[in-house]
C-alpha cells in the first residue's frame, strides 16, 4: 500500500476527530465548564458551542433543573434525651455552575452533612411531643440555614421536608396507650354529657307534664266547685221559692232512712226518735182532707186516689220495717230508746214525745 495514501487517510481521520472535538452541543437546562490550559475559561450554554481542541478541556454536564435528594434516616437526640430517627427530603437547584464545580468538591454530600448537623441542632432544643407537632418550624429553620450556607456554592435550597420521625418502639407503645386513654376519656365524657342531657330533658318533660296535670286538676276542681255552687244555689232558691212545709221535709226524711241499712258492714242500725212523729205527719198529710178551693172542688180523679193509696202504703211499710228492726235486734232496742230520748231535729214533727219513750 502506498505510504502517501496512508498518510492522507491518517490526516483526514485526524481532521475529522479534531472537528468533532471542537464542536460541543449542550442540552437545555444543562451547563458545562471549559478550562483552557488548566484554568477556568467559560461555561458552555445550551445549544451549539465551539472550543479549541487539545487546548480547551470540557468538563461533565451540570444539571440546572431542581433536584430532589432523599437522605437516609439520621438518629437525633431530643431535649428529653430520646433518640428518634428523622428522614429528610431536600429540594435544591444549581444556579451557578462555576461555583458548584470550583467552590465545593461534592455539593450533594456537603448538603447532606449540613442538613444532618442543622437538624440535630434544631431538634436538640425540642422535646419529643413538640418535635412531632412542629414539622413546619423545623422545615423553615432548616431551609434558612441551608440556603444561607449553600449560597456561595452556587446552590439554592428551595424546600426541606421532614419525611418521617420514628421514635423508639417503647415510646410508640406508650404514645398509643396515651392516645387510647385520651379517646376513652373523651368517649366517657361524651357518654356522660349525653346521659346528663337526657336526664335534664326527661326532668323538664316530667315537670311540664306535672304542671299541665296540676293546672288541669285545678281547672277541673274550680269548674266542679262552681257547678256544685250553682246546683246548691239553684236548689236553695227552688226550696225558698216553693216554701215547703214540715210535712214535705218529713217525707224526704223517710226516703233517706233505707239508705242507712245499705252498708255491708252494718250489723245493726239506730232509728231516731223522730221516726214515729215523721210517720204520723206523713199519714196525716195523705189522710186528712185538705181544704179545696173552687178550682179544686171537682171530683178527684182515679189517678189521684191511686197516688194517695200508694203513699199510705209506703208509710205503713216504713212503720212495719221499724217495728221488725226493733224486734230483731234486742241490743239495738236500748240504743233505739236512747236515740228516741234525744231531742228531735224536727220539733214541728214531734207532737207526742212521750209515746216514743213508751
Amino acid at each position: 500500500m502506498d505510504p502517501l495514501l496512508m498518510v492522507g487517510i491518517f490526516v483526514i481521520l485526524f481532521a475529522v476527530f479534531t472537528v468533532l472535538r471542537a464542536v460541543r452541543i449542550v442540552p437545555q437546562a444543562r451547563a458545562r465548564n471549559v478550562e483552557r490550559l488548566g484554568r477556568y475559561h467559560r461555561t458552555l450554554k445550551p445549544g451549539l458551542n465551539f472550543v479549541i481542541p487539545y487546548i480547551d478541556r470540557v468538563y461533565a454536564m451540570i444539571d440546572l433543573r431542581e433536584q430532589v435528594v432523599s437522605f437516609r434516616p439520621q438518629p437525633v437526640i431530643t431535649e428529653d434525651n430520646l433518640v428518634v430517627e428523622i428522614d429528610t427530603v431536600l429540594y435544591f437547584q444549581v444556579t451557578d455552575p462555576r461555583a458548584a464545580a470550583y467552590e465545593i468538591a461534592n455539593y450533594i454530600q456537603a448538603v447532606e452533612q449540613l442538613t444532618v448537623t442543622t437538624l440535630r441542632n434544631v431538634v436538640g432544643s425540642m422535646d419529643l411531643e413538640k418535635t412531632l407537632t412542629s414539622r413546619d418550624t423545623i422545615n423553615s429553620q432548616l431551609r434558612g440555614v441551608l440556603d444561607e450556607a449553600t449560597g456561595k456554592w452556587g446552590i439554592r435550597v428551595n424546600r426541606v421536608e421532614i419525611k418521617a420521625i420514628d421514635p423508639p418502639k417503647t415510646i410508640k407503645d406508650a404514645m398509643e396507650k396515651q392516645m387510647r386513654a385520651e379517646r376513652d376519656k373523651r368517649a366517657a365524657i361524651l357518654t356522660a354529657e349525653g346521659q346528663r342531657q337526657s336526664q335534664i330533658l326527661t326532668a323538664e318533660g316530667d315537670k311540664q307534664s306535672r304542671i299541665l296535670r296540676a293546672e288541669g286538676t285545678r281547672a277541673a276542681a274550680i269548674l266542679e266547685a262552681e257547678g256544685q255552687s250553682r246546683a246548691i244555689d239553684q236548689v236553695f232558691q227552688a226550696v225558698h221559692r216553693n216554701d215547703p212545709d214540715p210535712k214535705l221535709l218529713a217525707y224526704q226524711y223517710l226516703q233517706v232512712l233505707p239508705q242507712l241499712a245499705q252498708g255491708q258492714g252494718n250489723t245493726f242500725w239506730v232509728i231516731p226518735s223522730e221516726v214515729t212523729s215523721a210517720l204520723t205527719g206523713v199519714s196525716k198529710a195523705f189522710t186528712e182532707a185538705l181544704p179545696r178551693s173552687a178550682a179544686t172542688r171537682e171530683e178527684v180523679t182515679p189517678e189521684h186516689s191511686a197516688a194517695d193509696e200508694d203513699a199510705a202504703r209506703a208509710a205503713e211499710a216504713a212503720a212495719e220495717a221499724v217495728a221488725d228492726a226493733q224486734e230483731a235486734d234486742p241490743k239495738g232496742q236500748r240504743q233505739l230508746t236512747q236515740a228516741m230520748q234525744e231531742p228531735s231535729p224536727f220539733p214541728d214533727l214531734d207532737p207526742q214525745p212521750k209515746e216514743a219513750e213508751r
